[in-house]
């Protein structure tokens, strides 16, 4: 039996999509799609239930899972032994951003957890500002942020770029082009953390408004969170117009409960980035890699249900 298609089967059914464990095995949906068929051959029985859209196991799938993780096991603890594998295992020092959180987080961690057993995450959520702090400092290995961060003892790389669109509630505010940026700045304007470069870039677009208008900068009102949660429960509310990603309102926008204002100019991309020590070791290397590939995996997911929602 060909060992590599256990580890699909495996990876398969954690993550629950043939196009993230192509992603995360480097192969294509249709070799996924092959191994597994492969697999069911070989062992005489239906893993994956295809009469649904969405993924499950079938019951023989669902009872050979267990079995297959331990010859799985077996045989990277083997590879390992005979030197042809980098052990990946330990503790990862994770440092997110809320924004991560709420969108491919655990998508990420699944993703770990599948190409990595061994390895344990010890996770951190906080600001941009404080996870630099700390991972200068040492406290952690692995951060995930908004902009990258310069110093000579870190290596960043932008891994994501988020377009931020006005979004606000349906029916909260005619959507004619003809006086709508005085129509939002009469309202709270919904933007993340002060500070950083989302909400200082969103500022100056505010102010610049203002004085188009002829508006005292001081009427204007910038409502700052470091909570996405919290900004999309304000919009739904009717609380305001906020500043952020379509892609994290995607269901919502192709329901109907929000909508995209055409205000313009629109703010800046957000850059998420991922920042690890120069001397960073082969865990948090593989770690950053998976990282990158979550990251994709969700991106071009929710771009999909936007350009549907729109």
């Amino acid at each position: 039996m060909n060992t590599r298609f256990l580890e699909t089967f495996v990876t398969l059914a954690q993550l629950e999509s043939f196009r993230a464990t192509a992603r995360v095995l480097h192969a294509t949906p249709a070799t996924i799609s092959l191994r597994i068929r492969s697999l069911e051959d070989e062992l005489k029985t239906e893993l994956v239930d295809r009469s649904t859209t969405s993924f499950r196991l079938t019951p023989s799938g669902q009872n050979l899972l267990g079995p297959a993780k331990n010859v799985v096991n077996a045989t990277r603890t083997l590879r390992e032994a005979a030197g042809q594998e980098i052990v990946v295992g330990g503790k990862l020092r994770l440092g997110v951003i809320e924004t991560v959180v709420h969108s491919w987080l655990a998508h990420y961690v699944t993703q770990l957890n599948a190409s990595f057993p061994r390895l344990e995450v010890d996770l951190t959520v906080d600001s941009s500002s404080v996870l630099q702090r700390r991972l200068l400092s040492g406290e952690l290995d692995l951060v995930i942020r908004v902009e990258g961060i310069d110093s000579t003892k870190i290596v960043s790389r932008a891994i994501a770029s988020y377009p931020v669109r006005w979004i606000a509630k349906r029916g909260l505010l005619s959507k004619r082009a003809e006086g709508l940026a005085l129509r939002v700045l009469e309202r709270p304007v919904l933007t993340f953390g002060r500070g950083t470069a989302p909400q200082v870039a969103l500022e100056s677009i505010v102010h610049a408004l203002a004085q188009q208008l002829g508006m005292p900068a001081g009427q204007t009102r910038i409502t700052c969170s470091p909570s996405v949660a919290a900004i999309v429960q304000l919009v739904r509310d009717g609380y305001g117009v906020a500043a952020i990603p379509g892609l994290f309102v995607a269901e919502t926008l192709q329901s109907g409960e929000f909508v995209e204002l055409p205000l313009k100019p629109v703010p800046p991309p957000i850059i998420v980035s991922i920042c690890k020590p120069v001397n960073a070791s082969p865990m948090i290397h593989a770690a950053a890699n998976a990282a990158q590939l979550a990251c994709s995996a969700y991106c071009q997911t929710r771009r999909k249900d936007l350009v549907e929602a729109l």
